[in-house]
């Protein structure tokens, strides 16, 4: 770009000053992360959560949630209530203060709170900033005070409304500003489920609910088990090694721990990490000390009792971890988080305080249940060998120069462009799609790489097996990333893995074997949005020249009826009584029962060009969610996956499974 020639009019004129919450709207994305359906639904989070702080210091009971028609969004608490009284530093109202003063807010120290989710002291009047209305109601003392802003600014000032029959509580109704969420603006019920559920899973005795008001649903939840329920929950399903579940909560200095473990039969492990109830995807030194101490006590119980022989090399942190559910949640007073995200805690004293606690209860649990011990143990010893395996089968599939093409698999039709971010990758089903595919596609920015039958079903099958499936190895040599701990997305050949099959039952049931695999290997290269599902057509229609596709039934019609609707505006007089095919003028009505049944240019046209094809991107939105429904699909919990199949079978599609 070419320089702009200096005219000298840089002045003070040009330098922007952004007052009060200005900034927020100005740029939304640097305090809530987006304006999309992220955004929106973080706003609730922001609200929320300081009502779970209240309960969490132990000032509130209960919690309510209200979807309004109207498009609004209200959360109740029973909490102590915003104080009302007259700020000495900006001459406002404490409530006013905390709802249009960034980093104003209760969570610096003084006493309000010991422990809070809060860092920054922005939630709440990022909240006000982003919405088109906010109204906040207090009571104090039984009495009620009320204030309403509009996009930040204050609108009707406090005033004092008078008695009412609760001591004290805040109410928070907002609006979310359109013009900042051009998206959406609508509230996702089932989000505010799931938020609302995990926050009473860590918050032990408080109530939560959540009511719809436009569809009238609701819930709500109380668990008096707090974490060892959530561990419990995470486990349906499952085979576990022990009913019983590993529990301790002790207070280390001014900080509190508290972990719940059980162990069950997978090969996966699921572990989830907490700070003052804020989940931490990226860890930190609370998931560094309880791995640290997991890893010691169980080789020192293994050693002392003779489980693991005196020559025998120790069990790695894998082995241990392997089939290992655990909720891990620290309450501290001053948490360090990574940015506003708050992915990745950062104490260094916590790792001392998580190793102490689970050196000394979990060594004690181990030596009080020896048969639950020796079950963890043997499982740990036999991931050990089968990690041995893995890495002797691994060791002969992925070679040096994997990346460049020279291990590439023999069956795969690679495009000529090396810039993975313009190269597609089609796993098709069958051969004869594949000739097909191979032939319709653009060489330059697809590859092609079929599969003969079904892959494993890796949900229940360790990493030795699996690099013995020579289609689940082909995927991965033509992948680029490598496997288990030699995994690296950054070496992804292609920025579309483009899983195509039939719209059948078993197109289906191949998809959901490799999404099994994705999903248990290989997260990242869907969480990084890389994974599609193709969408074939299933009806091929035609009048007279022009070919016209349908994706679903539904399309079907719509298509059949505006032709009908063409041809009476065209004069054509219709017969009511005739065949709607007749109607539509469709002189022919196929229905595609594979993608082998499509010629390259059919194939090209409808699934593989750019222009007109249909992709959807596989997402994990709820990665819980996620692992159920892949554990219900796949696992050998056969009433199970019975169970979801009779419920959901005559509505259900792949794309619905919303995993």
């Amino acid at each position: 770009m070419a320089k702009q020639k200096d005219d000298g009019s840089y002045d003070g004129s040009q330098i922007q000053v952004l007052e009060g919450l200005e900034p927020v709207r100005k740029r939304p994305g640097m305090y809530i992360g987006s304006t999309g359906y992220d955004g929106v639904h973080h706003l609730i989070k922001e609200i929320a959560d300081n009502s779970i702080d209240e309960a969490i210091a132990g000032f509130a009971t209960k919690i309510d949630v209200i979807i309004r028609e109207d498009g609004g969004l209200t959360v109740v608490d029973d909490g102590r209530g915003i104080p009302v009284d007259k700020h000495e530093k900006t001459g406002l109202s404490t409530l006013e203060t905390v709802l249009t003063v960034l980093h104003a807010g209760g969570k610096f120290g003084g006493g309000g709170y010991k422990v809070s989710s809060g860092l920054h002291g922005v939630g709440s009047s990022v909240v006000n900033a982003l919405s088109t209305t906010m109204i906040a109601e207090v009571v104090q003392k039984g009495e009620l005070y009320r204030i309403e802003f509009e996009r930040g600014a204050t609108k009707s000032p406090l005033k004092k409304i008078g008695k009412t029959d609760r001591p004290t509580g805040t109410t928070i109704t907002f609006y979310p500003d359109p013009t900042i969420f051009k998206e959406t603006v609508e509230f996702d019920y089932k989000w505010v489920v799931n938020y609302l559920r995990h926050q009473a899973y860590l918050t032990k005795g408080i109530y939560v609910a959540v009511r719809d008001e436009r569809t009238k649903d609701r819930a709500a939840f109380y668990f008096e088990g707090g974490i060892q329920s959530y561990v419990k929950h995470l486990n349906i399903g499952k085979d576990v090694v022990s009913d019983s579940v590993f529990y301790v909560e002790r207070q280390v200095e001014d900080s509190m721990v508290e972990v719940a473990i059980q162990y069950n039969d997978t090969f996966v492990e699921t572990v989830k990490p907490f700070a003052n109830n804020v989940l931490t995807p990226d860890g930190g030194t609370h998931l560094i000390g309880f791995r640290s101490a997991m890893t010691r006590v169980i080789n020192d119980y293994a050693r002392k009792s003779s489980l693991l022989k005196e020559k025998e090399d120790n069990l790695s942190g894998d082995d241990i971890r392997e089939g290992l559910t655990a909720i891990i949640l620290v309450k501290l007073p001053d948490p360090q988080f990574e940015g506003q995200t708050k992915n990745k805690l950062g104490n260094p004293e916590v790792r001392r305080y998580v190793e102490q606690v689970m050196n000394e209860y979990f060594s004690y649990y181990l030596d009080e249940n020896p048969n639950v011990a020796k079950k963890i143990v043997g499982k740990a010893l036999l991931a050990a060998r089968a990690r041995k395996a893995a890495r002797a089968a691994r060791d002969n599939v992925i070679r040096k120069g994997a990346l460049d093409g020279l291990s590439l698999p023999g069956k795969l039709s690679d495009c000529s462009s090396k810039d993975p971010s313009a190269s597609e990758l089609y796993i098709v089903e069958g051969d004869s799609a594949g000739g097909s595919a191979k032939s319709g596609r653009d060489s330059k920015t697809q590859a092609i790489l079929p599969l003969r039958g079904k892959v494993l079903n890796v949900e229940r099958a360790r990493l030795d097996r699996m690099l013995g499936n020579n289609e689940i190895v082909s995927l991965i040599k033509a992948m680029g990333v490598g496997i288990s701990d030699q995994f690296d997305v950054s070496g992804l050949r292609y920025h579309r893995i483009i899983i195509m099959t039939d719209a059948d039952v078993d197109g289906s049931h191949i998809s959901t074997l490799l999404l099994t695999f994705f999903f248990r290997y290989m997260q990242e290269v869907i969480d990084g949005g890389y994974v599609y599902l193709a969408k074939p057509p299933l009806f091929l229609l035609r009048q007279g020249t022009k070919k016209y596709y349908a994706y679903s039934d539904e399309e079907k019609v719509e298509i059949i009826n505006r032709l009908i609707s063409e041809r009476r505006e065209r004069g054509v007089v219709i017969d009511e009584t005739a065949d709607v095919n007749k109607q539509a003028g469709i002189t022919l009505l196929q229905r595609y029962k594979g993608l082998g049944e499509m010629d390259a240019e059919q194939l090209w046209d409808t699934t593989m060009n750019p222009e007109n094809r249909v992709l959807i991107q596989v997402r994990v939105e709820d990665a819980e969610k996620s692992d159920a429904i892949f554990t219900k699909l796949m696992g050998d919990q056969v009433d199970l996956r019975k169970s979801f199949i009779q419920s959901r079978a005559k509505s259900l599609s792949l794309e619905d499974l919303d995993i």
